[in-house]
């Protein structure tokens, strides 16, 4: 069995979009094709397996969380 999926995540600028990606990047490397985009990150997964498959999905999603998390902080601490 072949297992395909996108995600699309978008930024609200670009230079966020570039910290995310280049933070993940080299965790994704072997697992997940990424693409950058302006402020968007274009992700593609594939497997063979759906064990497999949900572990890269949900490592992914949590990596993005954590990303989304440190910019809301970056954007709190410029504001102050």
């Amino acid at each position: 069995m072949k297992i395909e999926a996108n995600i699309s995540i978008e930024y609200t600028n670009s230079k966020y979009s570039e910290i995310a990606y280049r933070s993940l990047e080299v965790d994704n490397k072997g697992f997940v094709e990424s693409k950058i985009e302006k402020n968007k990150i274009d992700y593609k997964i594939k497997s063979e397996s759906l064990g497999s498959f949900l572990a890269t999905a949900d490592d992914l999603i949590a990596s993005e969380i954590l990303i989304e998390d440190v910019l809301k902080n970056i954007n709190k601490n410029k504001n102050k």
